[in-house]
This record gives C-alpha cells, structure tokens and sequence, in this order.
C-alpha cells in the first residue's frame, strides 16, 4: 500500500463526505417540506417514508462522524506517533468507533437495497417473480455483512487487509450485484412502458413518469455507478478505494432520499400508477368509442 496516495485519498474522501452530507441535508429537508405541504393528501406509506429517511439520516451521519473522528485521531491529535499516519490507521482501524461506523454503513446498505427491492416490485406491477434473485442476493450480502464486521472487528483487524478484505470482496459483490439487477430491472421497464406511451398517448402524455431523471431517480443509477468503480477498485486493491467507497457509501443515502422525495411530491412511480386500466377514445371515422386495451400497448396504460 502506498501511504502516500492512501493518505490523500482519506483526506479527499472526508472532504467529499462533507460535501455530500451537505447535499443529504438539503434533500430530507426539502423532503420534510413536501410532506407537510401534502398533509391533507397523506397515503398511509407517508409516515413510513419519513421514519426511513430519519433512519437513512441517522446511519450516515454516523458513517460521516466516525470517518472524521479516524482523520482528526490520525492527522491532529496523534500527529506524532511512532511510524506516523500510515502505523496509527493499521493500529486503530478497528478501534470501536470505527467498527460502530462499519455496522452504519452495513445497516445503511441493507435499507437501501431494500428500498430498490419494494420499487423494483411497484415498477413491475407487485409481481413476486422479478424480486427472487434481489431477495436471494439481499439475504446472501445480510450474512456476509455480518461476517465482514466480525472479522474486521476484531483485534487486529483490517478491513483492507487479509480476512476481512476477502469477505469484504464477497459481500460489496453481493450488495452490488443486487444494485446492478434492480437497475437494469427498473430502467428495462421504464423504458418500455416510455416507447409505449409515446407511440400510442404522444410524448406530451407520458412526460410525467418516463423521464431522464425519473428513470435516474427510480432506479437509484448513481448509486450502482459509484458502487462498480468502488468494488473495482477494492477488488484490484488500490489506495483510491477508500475515496470511491466514500462515494458509494454517501450515495447509499443519497439515491434513496432522492427517491424518497420524488415519492412524497407524487411525482414517483406507485402501485396505481402501474395498475391495468383501459382508456377509452372516440375515433374520427365513428362513434363508437376505441378502446385501447393492455394489449394493444404490450402491458399497462400508466
């Protein structure tokens, strides 16, 4: 490991942490706004949301707080110790503070996956099939996330190094292969229901669901994206991993908030969004009525 490039990628990372943490903030706010704005609209899923983005608050403000705490320790107030920066975050990467920042992190990730898993099944029209494989695979990273505090936990553990970085290796491949499925499950399906809409409603009619940044949004795409650099970068064991696992840990709570909003402003996709309906229009050669059914467009009109 080069102390150097490692050094400098921990200060970056707590500096971008800041910057995030900023943005988190004005998102649940702004969130906190569109929910009393709406109180005389309340679904019953309301309240839920806004305990889950307390709890998403709560968990990276820990992640945040414990990284700068490691930073302040390393660079500040043990400027001095013997072998330098590089020997104190090998003694005290596993110090309590740190390992109560890992299981944040894990609780964090396990919420988010979550969140994606309940979307994934609303975009699809609540059905059980497309969730198997995201539920099997958030049950696997459950297990390995409690395996990766334990051994990086312990004294003398690392989560860069030896045991805990090969269980490390097994679980972000677990929670971001999940990332990868749900994604390409939602976009897949988004972009469907778009080309349909389009070709029988016009652009102007589904305008509203099937955007660029509905579909950015919907399928939590910034998180997945930061989630492959890092496990790349983990898996080829680079000093950059720790920025890019800043990256992807503040975007555990920022996709999801984003998502979150999007639901409390009614401007997300929902269950009676997706729910089969048929439309009916009067033609221009007669007076009876044209019915566009389901099947004329490949699934449900939204």
């Amino acid at each position: 490991m080069s102390d150097a490039l490692f050094q400098n990628s921990f200060y970056i990372s707590n500096a971008f942490n800041s910057i995030l943490y900023g943005v988190e903030l004005v998102l649940y706010f702004n969130t906190i706004q569109a929910y009393l704005e709406k109180r005389l609209e309340h679904r019953s899923s309301d309240k839920f949301y806004m305990i889950f983005s307390s709890i998403l608050l709560f968990l990276i403000t820990i992640f945040v707080a414990t990284q700068s705490v490691l930073g302040q320790e390393m660079w500040v107030i043990n400027a001095g110790y013997p072998g330098g920066a590089a020997a104190y975050f090998a003694a005290y990467v596993s110090a309590w503070y740190q390992t109560m920042g890992s299981v944040a992190s894990i609780l964090l990730q396990l919420m988010s996956d979550g969140l994606l898993i309940h979307r994934c099944f609303t975009v699809w029209c609540g059905s059980y099939r497309v969730i198997i494989v995201p539920c099997c695979l958030w049950t696997a990273s459950l297990v390995f996330g409690i395996l990766v505090l334990i051994t990086s936990g312990s004294p003398n553990g690392d989560f860069y190094e030896g045991l805990a970085a090969r269980v490390g290796l097994v679980y972000f491949s677990l929670t971001i292969g999940l990332n990868v499925a749900t994604t390409c499950l939602i976009c897949g399906r988004i972009m469907f229901h778009a080309m349909r809409m389009r070709d029988h409603l016009g652009p102007e009619v589904s305008k509203t669901y099937f955007t660029a940044v509905a579909m950015v949004v919907e399928s939590a795409l910034p998180y997945t994206l930061f989630g492959i650099a890092f496990l790349v970068s983990f898996g080829l064991d680079s000093d950059t991993s720790i920025l890019f696992l800043t990256f992807y840990g503040m975007f555990t709570c920022i996709s999801p908030q984003m998502l979150i909003l999007r639901v409390v402003r009614r401007r997300a996709w929902c269950i009676e969004t997706v729910q089969p309906t048929t439309l009916v229009f009067a033609t221009r050669s007669a007076a009876a009525p044209h019915i566009i059914s389901e099947t004329e467009i490949g699934g449900p009109v939204i």
